[in-house]
């Protein structure tokens, strides 16, 4: 049997150090050696030198481990377990010199998620999680918040930039989130959304499009702060589904009626 504590504890001093690595190339990112994935879908050397510095070690911690990455470093796949890595969660703000960015790790047993961690070489700060535990902020456990309401939430969301299938009934959401909460930000990284919301920074987000890499740590840490995930749809799909909301437990369901209301009208 693995000890959880001990490698989350491994995975975070990686972090630190890939973090410092991402931090020192910052300031010679730009456009010109900047790579297109797809539709405003870009990838930088320090994304690919990040994900193959971080599936080196963690190979290390847990050799017979495999990996879900952004960057494809690795096409290994474990029987049993499986890292699920974006080196750097917040590329386009990355490239223009903006915050957040941040380093996202999972690690998923079987189907499970039992191992998250997110850190922000910004602003250094660290959240993560493993299965048996509580969600900590460098060192100190965390709770989502304990807003009841909708109106009195602060919510945070993403834009697809390539399926835009769903953008008209999603910007219908997004405009009565405007109208009935205190706002919404888009802060350009889906884990870093996670993350305040398992702070109780932000008391919900939602976003379609996005992949696992995106948000299994996230995710894993929302719920081990004593917060509800979801997809769309009010399932638990929400790793490969490429669709989630997430909160605490006071506004999730008043969310989830009024998001399905609005998005599945037509």
């Amino acid at each position: 049997m693995i000890n959880l504590d001990d490698i989350c504890s491994k995975v975070m001093n990686l972090c630190f150090e890939v973090g410092e690595f991402i931090i020192s190339e910052k300031s010679k990112i730009n456009l010109q050696n900047t790579e297109i994935k797809g539709i405003h879908n870009f990838v930088t050397y320090v994304d690919k030198a990040s994900e193959k510095r971080l599936v080196g070690e963690l190979s290390l911690i847990l050799p017979e481990s495999g990996f879900i990455a952004e960057e494809g470093t690795s096409n290994k796949i474990g029987k049993e377990f499986n890292w699920i890595i974006d080196p750097l969660d917040g590329t386009t703000n990355f490239i223009h010199g903006l915050s957040p960015f941040c380093i996202s790790i999972a690690l998923r047993q079987n189907d499970k998620i039992v191992l998250g961690v997110i850190y922000d070489p910004n602003l250094k700060e660290i959240f993560y999680a493993w299965e048996g535990g509580s969600a900590f902020l460098n060192g100190k456990v965390i709770n989502v918040s304990k807003s009841n309401k909708l109106d009195n939430s602060l919510l945070a969301t993403g834009f697809p930039y390539s399926d835009y299938s769903m953008l008209q009934n999603y910007l219908k959401v997004f405009e009565w989130c405007l109208l009935n909460t205190h706002g919404v930000r888009r802060l350009g990284s889906a884990a870093i959304d996670l993350a305040y919301v398992a702070c109780g920074r932000m008391d919900g987000f939602f976003e379609y499009g996005l992949s696992p890499w995106d948000v299994a740590a996230g995710a894993f840490i929302v719920e081990k702060a004593g917060g509800k995930v979801t997809d769309f749809s009010g399932d638990i799909d929400y790793v490969f589904g490429k669709e989630i909301i997430a909160s605490n437990l006071f506004i999730h369901s008043e969310f989830i009626e009024n998001f399905k209301m609005i998005f599945y009208k037509d």
